[in-house]
């Protein structure tokens, strides 16, 4: 993405009220849904140079990354996103199913029993 087409985003972002780092998490997201796996990892990272607490890109990173079979980066960010969000069942069940695509089995069960025990409090 150009810088011009970058300020483009952030001002169209601004106008409709989300910010530009979660603008350029839809985008990537879009990305994603289409197959364009290197370009919505390129666009998860630009929006966590934006804002690296936004827990929704690091899900979407670690997708996209396991997606494209680097998964060592993509167990990276889903640890990362546990790390911002460790009361969401989700975040732990990500990255269960990243570890046990690894093959980290024991870990990945591990993942899977706090994703449980995480939902049956909620």
């Amino acid at each position: 993405m150009s810088e011009n087409e970058t300020n483009e985003n952030a001002a169209a972002a601004a106008e409709s009220g989300i910010s530009p780092a979660k603008a350029l998490y839809k985008e990537g997201f879009g990305l994603f849904v289409k197959g364009e796996i290197d370009e919505a990892i390129a666009r998860y990272r630009e929006a966590l140079d934006t804002d690296g607490t936004l827990a929704i890109a690091w899900n979407g990173l670690s997708m996209a990354l396991a997606k494209k079979g680097d998964l060592d980066a993509a167990v990276e960010a889903a640890e990362k996103l546990v790390e911002l969000d460790p009361d969401d069942p989700l975040s732990h069940t990500n990255l269960s199913r990243i570890l046990m695509q690894k093959g980290l089995i024991p870990e990945a069960e591990d993942a899977r029993a706090r994703a449980m025990n995480l939902q049956m409090k909620s």
